[in-house]
């Protein structure tokens, strides 16, 4: 019953059409999960569907909390060589995102806590993790996660690198320009918002330089601004196109019969 159960809410192979079905269900409540939060959104309708958005809500949690249950039943079939399968698989990120997506139904039921209550409503935003549970099934957004595990030592590395310049630059026009905008360049983590915008090449314009050596530094910084953004891009760039050469490669190596067009591999 365990294999049977694991069979069904993994990927769903060809000629499984109970997993299948599944797969397409859970992906179909996803979507439309996702819809009512935007629908929500909308007071109107929110007020006039407050009833019918009530009783979705509980049939999507409920079926994402079968499900999840499910998982962590069967995780031994999915870690058959880890000791400890059932944590191993909790803490996973999709086992994470699972669980953040029904969080917020239950927390009320914890505390009727004012204060509780109020925080509340900033975790239900939780609930648009949900369309992530979509990677299971997905290659696409299989790749994205691979490639940003593969890469995630480089990307630290490269955030480090964007902040040390963005307080560098925070500490740079705060010397230059507080003595003449003491309101806009306060201190160095004020001046933390115009290194910012200005590295990330936003430039909301509403702190900006005035004395010559600082717009001198601005531009400095705005160039090398350029280059720091493009660190983290031609590192998911450079994963990208690895991951999808691999891939291809994969393919390749594969064999399938002449005759029916099957995979002899197993």
């Amino acid at each position: 019953m365990k294999k049977r159960i694991f069979a069904i809410i993994s990927k769903a192979e060809d000629g499984d059409l109970a997993s299948a079905i599944f797969d397409y269900s859970i992906m179909a409540l996803i979507v439309l999960s996702v819809l009512s939060i935007i629908l929500e959104s909308y007071q109107d309708i929110a007020t006039k569907y407050a009833s019918l958005f009530s009783v979705f809500e509980v049939v999507t949690v409920a079926v994402f909390s079968i499900e999840y249950i499910a998982r962590i039943w069967t995780a031994d079939l999915l870690y058959p060589d880890s000791k400890h399968p059932h944590v191993k698989y909790v803490l996973s990120f999709m086992a994470i995102m699972d669980l953040m997506a029904i969080l917020p139904f239950y927390l009320p039921f914890i505390s009727a806590d004012l204060r509780f209550l109020r925080m509340i409503r900033l975790f239900r935003l939780f609930r648009l993790l949900r369309i992530f549970k979509l990677g299971r099934y997905f290659t696409a957004l299989q790749i994205i996660v691979h490639v940003l595990k593969e890469s995630a030592a480089q990307l630290i590395i490269s955030v480090v690198i964007c902040m040390f310049v963005m307080l560098f630059s925070a500490i740079i026009m705060y010397t230059v320009e507080n003595p003449v905008q003491p309101e806009q360049f306060p201190n160095v983590i004020a001046s933390l918002w115009w290194a910012i915008c200005t590295l990330t090449t936003v430039g909301y314009g509403d702190v900006y330089p005035i004395t010559t050596v600082g717009r001198f530094f601005a531009a400095v910084i705005s160039l090398v601004g350029i280059g720091i953004i493009a660190i983290p891009t031609g590192i998911i760039a450079g994963g990208f196109s690895n991951a999808i050469s691999g891939s291809e490669q994969k393919k390749e190596e594969k064999h399938y019969c002449p005759y029916c067009g099957k995979s002899l591999d197993k």
